[in-house]
């Protein structure tokens, strides 16, 4: 059986996880209504990632002999000022899934439950990448700054990015 404080933290990151499904589904509609569909593209399959995090995790505890326990869900932002605003706020969100998920880790070192550790630590290899990916993006319409001609390059950019369902664990 699953340490109770380590279902407990699981729990709480599984929903975590799926806010973040959320979030990048409330980008995406932002950028429909703005016209940008290579954004939209880039987070349908940042949202799809997110989902596959989830159910990792919701899987993980089911294995486990764990009890996953499904929470409300926040209402994340639905406006921004500009996809500038919107990269943003998506490197401050994932920096705060890293903490999280950091902090998921202390338990299981403090349950000393080391098959949850080795488990988590794919997660943690991933969140760097995430945080570079965005940190990409970001650091690009930092550059272009308002040019037209260049998000619509970018826009363009974003749209080839495709969804490939993660290997987990």
């Amino acid at each position: 059986m699953m340490n109770e404080k380590l279902e407990k933290a699981f729990n709480d990151q599984i929903n975590a996880e799926f806010y973040s499904e959320y979030l990048y589904l409330s980008m995406y509609a932002y950028f429909e209504r703005i016209n940008l569909q290579g954004f939209k593209n880039w987070m349908d399959v940042q949202r799809q990632e997110e989902r596959a995090h989830a159910m990792g995790m919701f899987n993980y505890v089911h294995e486990r002999g764990g009890k996953v326990k499904l929470q409300a869900i926040e209402q994340p932002d639905t406006e921004w000022d500009s996809p500038l605003a919107v990269f943003e706020a998506v490197l401050k969100h994932e920096q705060l899934v890293t903490s999280k998920i950091n902090a998921l880790m202390d338990v299981a070192d403090e349950v000393k439950d080391r098959a949850a550790v080795s488990f988590l630590d794919w997660y943690l290899k991933e969140q760097v990448e995430e945080e570079a990916n965005v940190g990409n993006v970001l650091k690009t319409l930092k550059m272009i700054c308002n040019d037209a001609n260049c998000l619509y390059m970018l826009d363009k950019e974003l749209a080839t990015r495709t969804f490939v369902a993660p290997v987990i664990g």
